[in-house]
């Protein structure tokens, strides 16, 4: 139970200081809908979509509202369209993009995930066809996310995934030209993908979920900072344990919220509830910014030395936190930092404070890696796909998620802005150095071999 100052507190988080939760994700198994008949496909994916979701929006709203705490997005992730539509190619994917889309705008949802291939380890037709089809449908739909797992800790990196989907970012960025490469906003590249994200652009239903689930996302950055700001102000003195004591009670707090609003929309949509996600994920609003966090906990700005140790003490708390609130947490789970979604981020960035040879360091203890990051539009494919490779050597060495959203932005060069809209924001291009300089490495494919466990350290 909750005690007087307890519901006192968690007023205040909803009054002042941002607490939403962030999504409620509807999982969705596609993989009773196969057929070898497109028009067929299509039809069963609307039908099923349409039949299992039509209330989310309802439910989401309805329970939001009974509580006092609103749900910011409702949306669908749906099993992976490379292995529920394996038997198609590329210009039929494209066919069903536009049909998750309609399906998507039909029932009211911002986004719909699962336009997603696993290749960590090789390549299906159905994987390739997929790939292929990413710049068009992501282009040419409004909802669709794609996400792409190109590495794992078991399985090694594949690096023809790697090299191709520098291309493929490249190819999308392209057809996006006149959004500045928006395309890209919508594409994730993994490295151990967890089964059951809620967060967009990465989240798909895997294939060991239900047929249907609930997962939420959680965020509170803005609730973080100002609990050590309080802490603080009552004991200066307090040092960084004291500190990450504060913030994991807070991500207990946060968490049980987010379980509790769950719970209730998956009872009322009568399908199993499934998982939190306690991720601090921004807004690009003031006072929402997981960057505010650095400063304070005393550093000038995100960026600077000290940031890495300061980033492995929010996330680790925020996880301590979260489970110990709920024996249900999964998805991604600790600290996004997204560049363009962070007013406070955004603006390191601007300063030249965070560059990217910094943003790599603090993604190796983050829940995401290199998010939302804008890049000269001239950048190589062949850069970008030593980019993500470096990336997916943190998750596989340190077994953990990491990630890709990069967008090398047509027409505009390092120091310039790009501007995506909403909770997307806006970010200065960052400089890369030493572009061209990775081509050979990348065209020499084939697979990194995973680790030996035994000798990790």
């Amino acid at each position: 139970m909750l005690t007087d100052r307890e519901v006192l507190a968690t007023f205040e988080m909803l009054k002042n200081e941002h607490l939403d939760v962030r999504t409620v994700t509807l999982g969705i198994s596609l993989l009773d809908c196969v057929s070898d008949d497109l028009e067929r496909f299509k039809g069963n994916i609307q039908n099923k979509i349409q039949r299992l979701a039509r209330d989310l929006v309802a439910a989401c709203d309805e329970v939001g509202a009974r509580f006092g705490i609103p749900v910011v997005n409702k949306r669908v992730a749906v099993s992976p369209i490379a292995v529920a539509g394996c038997s198609f190619k590329a210009s039929q994917m494209v066919e069903v993009a536009r049909t998750l889309d309609h399906a998507a705008r039909e029932i009211g949802i911002d986004f719909i995930g699962g336009f997603t291939a696993l290749v960590e380890k090789g390549f299906t037709e159905g994987d390739r066809a997929l790939i292929d089809a990413i710049p068009e449908s992501l282009a040419t739909t409004e909802r669709v996310c794609a996400s792409v797992n190109v590495a794992s800790t078991h399985a090694g990196i594949n690096m023809d995934a790697v090299s191709l989907m520098g291309l493929t970012m490249k190819q999308a960025a392209g057809l996006s030209s006149n959004a500045d490469g928006i395309a890209c906003a919508k594409l994730c590249v993994f490295a151990n993908i967890p089964q059951d994200i809620p967060f967009m652009a990465g989240a798909y239903l895997g294939v060991g979920e239900p047929d249907a689930v609930i997962n939420v996302g959680v965020s509170g950055p803005g609730v973080v900072k100002k609990a050590i700001d309080r802490a603080r102000a009552v004991n200066a003195r307090m040092d960084l344990g004291q500190l990450s004591e504060v913030i994991k009670h807070t991500a207990f707090k946060v968490t049980r919220v987010g379980e509790l609003i769950g719970r209730q929309v998956a009872q009322n949509l009568a399908v199993p509830f499934g998982v939190v996600d306690v991720s601090l994920a921004p807004t690009p609003n003031v006072g929402d910014s997981v960057g505010e966090i650095f400063q304070s906990l005393g550093l000038k700005s995100i960026g600077v030395p000290g940031s890495t140790a300061v980033l492995a003490l929010i996330n680790d708390a925020v996880k301590k936190g979260g489970a110990f609130a709920s024996s249900y947490v999964g998805g991604l789970s600790g600290a996004f930092i997204p560049v363009s979604e962070d007013l406070n981020i955004a603006e390191a960035a601007r300063g030249g404070i965070l560059t990217l040879a910094k943003l790599e360091a603090l993604t190796s203890v983050c829940s995401v890696g290199l998010d939302m990051v804008a890049l000269p539009g001239d950048v190589s494919a062949d850069t970008l796909a030593a980019i993500i490779a470096d990336e997916m050597a943190i998750g596989v060495i340190n077994k953990k998620t990491t990630a890709t959203r990069l967008i090398p932005v047509p027409g505009k060069k390092a120091g310039e802005r790009a501007f995506f809209g909403g909770l997307l924001g806006e970010a200065t291009i960052m400089p890369v150095p030493n572009d061209d300089a990775s081509g050979e490495f990348i065209s020499l494919g084939g697979r990194i071999p995973a680790p030996i466990q035994s000798l990790i350290n």
